[in-house]
């Protein structure tokens, strides 16, 4: 039971590890775009390449739709992405119960988004993967295994950690249900409700307008946790613009100085340089943040275009050193060279 792009690749690896795969439950098709067509979601897209039977009902809540699973004799249900609550009768349908695969370190981020918060809440160095036995409660069921994997430094962004952790899922399941198989004995232990933590759902209302009065480190996060969707942005001279990709520099503000990649660049700054002044321009756009220190800002996507980088956006545009996002430009900066 799954729906997004995140639960192929466990699907997939279901399939080669040779599991009879009874039938394949997903979200109902939905208009999307501009064009409202009608798409499968992705789950159905894989699960019917390799002729498996589907289905979709709106909802589990319904005798028809239990009687249909019953009828299925799963031994197992494997739960990952589905979007629905399942009902208790689910949940105890299946001899060795339903098995849910989780993109966190449980108890930890339980809820409907945890690769997100693992990135905007900026202190996790580590995610992974649990395989839990599912009870009634929102991701409270016994833990079976959990694998672990690095949050990559150097500003990886959820959209790339979501790649990682959906196969890490397909990867780390696998090994559980064969052990199962062959008669091993799974061992599942109880999470502590008093060390969890708990996500909610990422809505386009949430999409990023970026506080500049906010510290660099914490911009930088909600840029990354926030890639692709639904992103961030500011304005600039009244218009949007999107920010894909932003990373915080080494600044000595006291000399006028940030590090980018191991060269020294002089910034424009002075003691009246409010939050949100674009204070450099070389190798992207250096915006000063309200802690003090810089965010270089290096894919940018300006209103109703395409996104480039943020040298280009330079290029392209007037854009001048002093200028502050929100539209205020100040008349007075100093710069200071040092070789």
């Amino acid at each position: 039971m799954g729906t997004p792009d995140f639960s192929v690749p466990t699907l997939e690896a279901l399939i080669q590890a040779g599991h009879t795969i009874v039938g394949v439950y997903c979200q109902p098709d939905k208009q999307k775009g501009r064009g409202k067509q009608v798409q499968m979601p992705p789950v159905k897209v894989a699960a019917l390449e390799h002729n498996l039977p589907v289905y979709q009902p709106v909802t589990l809540r319904d005798e028809q739709v239990q009687a249909e699973l019953e009828a299925l004799k799963p031994d197992v249900v494997v739960v990952i992405a589905y979007g629905k609550i399942l009902p208790p009768w689910l949940i105890r349908l299946p001899q060795y119960g339903c098995i849910n695969v989780h993109a966190s370190i449980l108890p930890n981020y339980r809820g409907a988004a945890p690769i997100h918060y693992a990135i905007l809440n900026g202190g996790d160095t580590k995610t992974g993967v649990t395989i839990m036995h599912m009870d009634d409660g929102l991701d409270t069921g016994d833990i079976i295994d959990i694998v672990e994997t690095d949050i990559l430094p150097g500003g990886e962004t959820t959209g790339q950690l979501f790649e990682r952790i959906a196969v890490l899922g397909g990867e780390t399941i696998v090994p559980v249900l064969t052990r199962w198989v062959n008669g091993g004995e799974i061992v599942a232990t109880p999470q502590d409700d008093t060390m969890a933590t708990h996500t909610a759902k990422i809505t386009k209302e949430m999409g990023g307008h970026i506080d500049w009065s906010k510290p660099a480190n914490e911009i930088s996060n909600l840029i990354r946790g926030l890639n692709p969707a639904p992103g961030c942005y500011t304005y600039l001279d009244g218009k949007r613009l999107k920010i894909w990709s932003g990373e915080v520099v080494p600044s000595d503000t006291t000399h006028c100085l940030i590090d980018i990649r191991g060269k020294h660049v002089p910034i424009a700054i002075s003691a009246t340089t409010v939050p949100g002044t674009i204070v450099s321009k070389i190798d992207g756009l250096g915006v000063f943040c309200g802690d003090g220190n810089i965010i270089l800002l290096t894919e940018v996507q300006p209103e109703n275009k395409k996104r480039i980088s943020a040298t280009d956006f330079i290029n392209g545009h007037q854009i001048k050193e002093g200028i502050v996002f929100g539209g205020l430009k100040l008349n007075s900066t100093k710069r200071i060279r040092y070789t």
